[in-house]
């Protein structure tokens, strides 16, 4: 499978190390959707790594997160998008990722920041801003083994049942967490 569905994610969910990973891993092969996003975009996650988390990344780090992201998706990358910032009316620090969206064509922006996007911006675009949580139960309920694929190879990495990896992203999207918790009958590990 290779969906060529193109869906804007904006910094504030790149940023989220446990939930980048996932919605990342669900770009590669078998592909669920096509993440698009902008050289400032990935700034502003370079930006958060450095300096808003609770524990930010060393510069290397960030540095390297970057350059792999930008190496395995180099389809995602939009340009020439800043022209378009002038005629947008949703909050103006987060016009770029609309602008991005515009241009790339991509009908959903996937935000923690729905307040930024107002439906009332977003419908000459024929856009939608959509929490992480949300979007990752659409692509949980038209996939789910892949989904779950996803999940299960991550607990492998690092060592850990799935349950434990799917109630640590509960931690910032637990409606997402709960509707695979109860999807699978699976206990909220204690």
């Amino acid at each position: 499978m290779r969906a060529d569905f193109k869906v804007v994610i904006d910094a504030c969910v790149l940023a989220n190390f446990g939930l980048c990973d996932l919605l990342l891993r669900l770009a590669e092969p078998p592909r669920l959707y096509l993440p698009i996003w902008s050289h400032e975009i990935l700034n502003e996650v370079r930006s958060v790594q450095l300096e808003k988390l609770s524990r930010p990344w060393p510069e290397h780090l960030a540095d390297s997160w970057r350059s792999e992201v930008e190496k395995h998706f180099p389809e995602s990358i939009v340009e020439g998008y800043e022209p378009i910032k002038a005629v947008l009316t949703n909050h103006e620090k987060d016009r770029h990722v609309l602008a991005t969206a515009i241009k790339a064509q991509a009908s959903v922006i996937v935000t923690f920041n729905l307040k930024d996007f107002p439906k009332k911006a977003l419908a000459p675009w024929e856009i939608n801003a959509v929490h992480p949580q949300d979007y990752l139960k659409t692509l949980y309920s038209m996939s789910p083994d892949v989904v779950l694929s996803k999940i299960v190879e991550i607990a492998g990495e690092r060592q850990k049942r799935p349950e434990i990896i799917l109630a640590h992203l509960g931690k910032s999207i637990p409606a997402f967490a709960d509707y695979v918790f109860e999807a699978l009958e699976w206990e909220l590990p204690g």
